[in-house]
């Protein structure tokens, strides 16, 4: 198979729509992007699997393997963009457009394109001097419910050592970042007419004692927990909306509150809901079948590598940057339940990642080459 050229191959997958979102009039399926991978992949030797996505219509995974057997490392990036914002896009998003040092395109950083710097890097390579494994990994729906991430962590099948995420960090090794939970806080009282308040419960009143206990849950946050490696170094709570009654005149029925928590490596979802629970016991018992706590999406866990590991060294000497901790989550959590050390590292900036006139800046593409060849040379030879 002759080469493939590196601009052909962004303009090639970029083309292709592969939106994720909640919203039905906006989500996609992403088979074309996984068939167009799966020929990239094939003409380079590797076998290809493509798994379709239980429980999500027309969403597709697809594992690539060079090797036989486990270990050796996995190379990882998710094939869904978010939606755009056409009246603030000055280009169109699905044709590459190149201006100066930039390309410009959905998915150019977040995360499409990420394949074709693993093709353009495999291609200067002997393959054939491989000792060990080498795998791609191609998810669905990571910008919704990461649920080919969470497909691949639940079969367990591949077993590598080590797993490179290629997310926009700057092209510097990221080793840790918080976890996220959206809860939705309901209170359901009892209406009636204004002119006999206490002839009815009162929802808003009730969350305005909610909302004093859990002020006092972010302050235990911040006393309770510290992790330095973090620019705010212990889990937040942020109230994000709040929506109740319906008419001056009524006793409010009904009120709910959503709320935004990030947990950080070493404090699971599953500790904060704990907290959140004991922090509104006293309402629960005062209030019995009032209140109400739920997901309003499955919570994604914290994320950190051991700091001992080879491959953080590894990357750091071939970036040249230091390793560090971010704020957003990746599919790092759930690649990680594979029994690998993982890593997020890839080229472009989260700064301009769901963002209108997304861009790769170009002084990206040599250097992020140089470090995928680094790493399959240092854990697949």
């Amino acid at each position: 198979m002759s080469k493939l050229d590196f601009f052909q191959m962004y303009r090639d997958i970029i083309a292709i729509p592969s939106i994720s979102s909640t919203d039905p009039a906006w989500d996609q399926s992403n088979q074309q992007v996984i068939n167009l991978l799966a020929d990239w992949f094939a003409g380079l030797g590797f076998a290809v699997e493509i798994q379709p996505v239980a429980g999500v219509a027309g969403k597709f995974n697809l594992v690539a393997t060079l090797g036989q057997g486990s270990g050796g490392l996995l190379l990882a990036g998710h094939t869904d963009t978010v939606p755009f914002d056409a009246d603030r896009w000055s280009k169109d998003p699905f044709k590459v457009t190149q201006e100066g040092d930039r390309l410009y395109g959905l998915g150019t950083i977040d995360m499409k394109g990420f394949f074709a710097f693993i093709v353009a890097a495999l291609q200067e390579l002997d393959l054939t001097q491989l000792t060990k494994p080498l795998r791609i990994l191609a998810t669905a729906d990571e910008e919704t419910t990461m649920a080919g991430a969470k497909a691949i962590a639940e079969a367990a099948s591949l077993k590598p050592d080590y797993a490179v995420i290629g997310e926009p960090t700057g092209l510097v090794p990221v080793i840790m970042h918080k976890g996220h939970m959206s809860e939705a806080i309901r209170i359901t009282g009892k209406s009636g007419h204004s002119s006999d308040p206490a002839n009815g419960i009162n929802a808003i009143e009730i969350m305005h004692q909610a909302i004093g206990k859990l002020l006092g849950l972010q302050q235990e946050l911040k006393e309770k927990y510290n992790n330095p490696h973090f620019k705010v170094p212990y889990p937040t709570l942020n109230f994000g909306a709040i929506h109740g009654g319906d008419s001056p005149n009524r006793i409010c029925g009904c009120c709910e509150l959503h709320i935004d928590m990030r947990p950080i490596p070493g404090v699971s979802p599953e500790e904060l809901v704990g907290l959140l629970h004991e922090n509104l016991k006293e309402l629960h018992e005062c209030h019995p079948g009032c209140l109400h706590i739920s997901h309003m999406h499955d919570p994604i866990p914290p994320y950190a590598c051991a700091e001992d590991s080879p491959l953080i060294a590894e990357a750091e000497q071939a970036t040249g940057h230091a390793a560090e901790a971010v704020n957003y989550c990746t599919e790092a959590p759930f690649i990680q339940q594979l029994g690998c050390d993982t890593l997020v590292l890839g080229p472009g900036h989260i700064a301009q990642a769901h963002q209108p006139d997304e861009y790769l800046d170009l002084s990206f593409v040599k250097p992020t080459q140089a470090v995928l060849q680094h790493l399959v040379r240092r854990f697949c030879h």
